[in-house]
């Protein structure tokens, strides 16, 4: 039995829209190498296939109607970012954004960057 297409992004995927976010308007071979280059070479047609399952997604629109075909995001790193961090805090840690920062301050150690931008955010932040 194949396993139902989900709406939300896989590995892979995610990995193609990371580099539509970075360059913008890509052909899938600039998106394939633009992804070897980055050490992940895949086949043309497995970026292909990533890239028309992202258009069904709704997370890259096509551009042009002659080929070589032009895709770009329409869903913003933000966006997905955002959505993905709160399907993580609802399924792994059932709600809690505190057990969430408990595990990730428990986890490593924060940098000193790190600590600075905790304390910068915390300051700009109203309660």
């Amino acid at each position: 039995m194949a396993r139902p297409k989900s709406a939300e992004l896989t590995t892979r995927e995610l990995e193609v829209m990371h580099v539509f976010w970075e360059d913008g308007s890509l052909t899938a071979m600039q998106a394939r190498e633009r992804l070897a280059h980055l050490g992940r070479d895949l086949a043309y047609t497995t970026v292909a296939t990533l890239i028309k399952l992202l258009v069904t997604k709704g997370f890259l629109k096509q551009t042009n109607s002659q080929r070589p075909f032009f895709y770009v995001p329409i869903r913003s790193f933000e966006d997905v970012s955002s959505h993905l961090i709160s399907d993580l805090v609802e399924r792994v840690f059932r709600g809690s954004r505190e057990a969430l920062l408990v595990q990730m301050m428990e986890s490593q150690a924060l940098t000193a960057r790190e600590r600075r931008l905790v304390k910068q955010f915390l300051r700009e932040k109203p309660s």
